[in-house]
Order: C-alpha cells, then structure tokens, then sequence
C-alpha cells in the first residue's frame, strides 16, 4: 500500500466535524478531570507512578525532562511500546550531556487518573501522551497543554511540514495545534483463521451474518468473541459501532445540536443489538481487562476480537506465531441501516505541558516519535500508519495485518470516533460507558441505559 494512503483516508474521512473542540478517538476510558482530583488521590497516585529504566544512564549533567505513557517500556511485549523505548533509547544517547528523559509509565486503566494526580500536586510531566475529544479537551481549557502553533507552522516549519494533510485537524483547538500525534489506526475485527475454517464459518459482511457465524463458532466448541466489559471503552467501541451502523453519521452531531434524544429508536436499537452480540463473548468478559481479552485472542481462545489496529503490535509481540492466522475484516453493515463503510479512528498523541521549563528538549524529543527511524518502526515492526509522508515504507516486512487494515480503509468513506470520547464531556463518556455495561451485564434495558445518558444530558448539557 503506497505511503500516500493516509493522505487520502484523512482528505476523505477526517473532515467529520467536531463535537467538542477537538476530534474523537480513544484507548482509554475517562477518569476525573484534573480540576477535580483530590489531595489523597493525588498522594496515592504519585507514590505508585514507577520510572522506566532506559539504556543510557543520565549522568546528572543533563536537562532532564519527563514523559509519561499508558506501558511499561521495560516490561512490555507490546512491539509499539518496544518502538517508544527505542525512540527514548536513541534520544537519551543521542543527546547524552545535554538532554535525558525519565520515563513515566503506569497501566492504561490508571493513566488518567495517575496523570491526573500528577497535575493536581504541580507535577506534570514535560510531556505527556494523551487521546482526542474530551481528554484532551481538559488538558486544553485547564490550561495544562501547551499551544504548538507557533513552533510547528513558524519555528519547526520543515517538520510541520512532513506530516500528513489533516493529521492536526482533530487536535486544534480555535486555530491552535495542542499535540503532535505519533501515528494513525482504525478499528476492525480481527478473526482466527484456523478456527472459522475448522467450524465452517465464514467472514460476514451484515450483522445477521455476525450472529450466523457466532452460532456456528460457538456450535463448534469454540468462543465466537473476546471483549473487555471490564475495560468499558472496549464494550463501548462496540456499541460505538452498532449506534453508527444503524443511525448513520449524523447521530452525534445531532445530539451535540439537541436534534435528536438518547432515547430515539436508533439507540434503542443499537443496545439491543450489543445485548444480543454479548451472548457470544467469553464466560469472563465482565471482569476481563482488555490485556486478558487480546490475549484471549492471541493464545487462540477465541475466534474474534473487536479492537483498533493498535492492538496488532500486541497481538504479534506476545504472540508471533500466532500472525499467519490473524485475518481482519471491517466491522459489519446493519440491513437496512447507515454506511456501513465509517470507520473509527484514532491517532495517538503527544502534549507539552504549559509549564515546562524546557521546551526545547521536549521539542526535540517529540521529533524524535516522529523522524524517519521511528515512523518506519512503527509500519514495519509495529504495524500502524505513520504521520508523515517522507518516509519509505517496506510494506512487505511490514506485519500482513497492516495490510488487511488498509485494504479496508481503502474503501473508507468516513471516520468517526470512540463514542464515550465523542461527548460533551469526559462524564458524559464515562455516563455512556456505565450505560453499555449496564445493557451487558443485565442490569437495565437498552432502554432504561440509554435513559440514563439522557437525563445526564438535560441536567447538564442541554441546559
């Protein structure tokens, strides 16, 4: 696939508006807002925020610096994560005596609130990775991001200017660029090959079909699908899709408009859609993490995982035998519902921190995620889209996922994001999160959940 591709998915997908300042994507489920993490929070998180190693040593004499991300480099099999090692590896030795970076990790489901902490008690770090929509969003109107207009499009003009056409549009705020992204994924199903051939199955392009080719699985003594409920945005990236498939494109902005209610038949229809799907989960997709479900996934448990593109660089690194067998289709048509060619995206992404005493370092750390070296890594070992458009990708080396992805965005008409970050607030995500756990675990009708989204939003949003 030509590097060009991004260029084009992004010219044709990524002029969705946007609902909240920004545009939508996600891994992670919201936490609280920094303005409102507690002193004890703050204390509890920081003590247990661990510092990765990194192969060069600082020798005290440097401008040290810190970022934070949702992985343990150390410890991680996960190849992106491997990549970002290497990206801080090279940097500390290429810029030993001048500049270090100390690393910051923690667990994707404590990051937010970790980092959260972090800025409650005036210790944010340098630089820190962060997802679009209301996450973002926080950090922007808290005034902990720092604005990077200036330094791309003036100061760093030759490094703006390699980047991909679009690729800022979901993290500019008023005219103003608030983070640097690191590369580009989309959401698919990823199927086990062996498995859907030895129970005859076949790979469904409709929603009747998805259920079809569960009963089969499941008749065949095989787990149809591995889905995280524990880790909510997994479970509502699923619902996410179902509520697109069925409604269309304007659903979210017509809600943002207050066009259109939660309780409009076109949700209704989507949760009960979910409730239907999840009969075909794992036994222990209430509690699993989303780590426990890919890995379901992986070890050949399960015959399918809903996730992004992401996930391909920790389904290879904790698995590599299990590739050859990974095959990937998009997320299926409803009959008689939207395009069924939108997909969700999602980039991810790096923010500065307004109070940083050393922007340079940070400047010339964050071009280091994004030169040549590291962008081919992230194709080639890592399996995502890079950002920018002057590097040469070797596709065939790359992982054969990658490739079954971009045949599928090849045909791509639309991009939207995670719905739980396509709200008006990171609590009105977290609402639509319990909601669709809710509709899973049993606990309420499709109709009683999605009740509940809107009355969160007549008390606060649509007021």
């Amino acid at each position: 696939m030509k590097k060009k591709l991004l260029s084009l998915l992004l010219s044709v997908g990524m002029a969705v508006s946007l609902l909240s300042g920004c545009g939508v994507s996600t891994d992670t489920g919201s936490t609280s807002t920094a303005s409102t993490t507690s002193t004890e929070q703050t204390e509890s998180s920081t003590k247990s925020t661990d510092t990765a190693k990194t192969e060069t040593a600082s020798t005290g004499k440097e401008v040290e610096i810190t970022w934070m991300f949702w992985d343990d480099l150390e410890a991680t099999e996960d190849l992106i994560t491997k990549g970002y090692k290497e990206v801080i590896d090279r940097f500390n030795n290429d810029y030993a005596g001048t500049y270090h970076v100390k690393v910051i990790t923690t667990n994707l489901e404590e990051y937010d609130t970790k980092l959260n902490a972090l800025i409650a008690a005036k210790d944010t770090p340098d630089l820190f990775t962060c997802n679009p929509g209301p996450n973002l969003t926080q950090y922007v109107d808290a005034g902990v991001a720092a604005d990077l207009t200036d330094i791309l499009t003036n100061q760093e003009k030759d490094w703006y200017d390699t980047f991909s056409g679009g690729i800022f549009e979901r993290i500019t705020y008023d005219g103003k660029i608030m983070a640097v992204p690191t590369n580009f994924a989309a959401a698919c199903v990823f199927y086990n090959t062996e498995i859907f051939e030895k129970a005859g199955a076949k790979v469904p392009t409709t929603y009747d079909e998805l259920l079809e080719t569960c009963q089969k699985i499941k008749d065949a003594g095989y787990t149809p699908i591995s889905c995280s409920a524990g880790t909510a945005w997994c479970l509502s990236m699923v619902a996410g899709y179902l509520c697109d498939r069925v409604g269309g494109p304007d659903n979210l902005q017509n809600i943002a408009d207050h066009q259109m209610e939660w309780t409009d038949p076109t949700f209704i229809d989507a949760g009960n859609k979910l409730k239907e799907l999840s009969q075909y989960f794992q036994a222990t997709a209430a509690g699993d993490s989303n780590d426990q479900a890919t890995a379901a996934f992986y070890n050949g448990e399960a015959a399918m995982l809903i996730q992004g593109s992401w996930a391909i660089g920790q389904i290879n690194g904790n698995n590599p035998d299990f590739e050859p067998k990974c095959g990937v289709f998009q997320f299926p048509a409803v009959t008689g519902g939207a395009d069924p060619n939108r997909m969700i995206v999602k980039t991810d992404n790096l923010v500065m921190s307004s109070s940083t005493e050393h922007p340079d370092a940070v400047i010339a750390l964050m071009k280091y995620f994004t030169d040549e070296t590291a962008q081919k890594y992230t194709a080639e070992v890592g399996g995502k889209i890079p950002v920018v458009n002057n590097v040469e990708i070797d596709y065939d080396k790359a992982p054969a996922q990658l490739s079954y992805v971009q045949d599928i965005l090849s045909s791509m008409t639309g991009t939207f994001g995670f719905y739980n970050e396509s709200l008006a607030s990171v609590e009105a995500g977290d609402v639509f999160d319990n909601a669709m756990v809710d509709i899973f675990l049993g606990n309420a009708t499709s109709e009683e959940a999605f009740q509940k989204v809107q009355t969160f939003y007549e008390k606060n949003v649509w007021k």
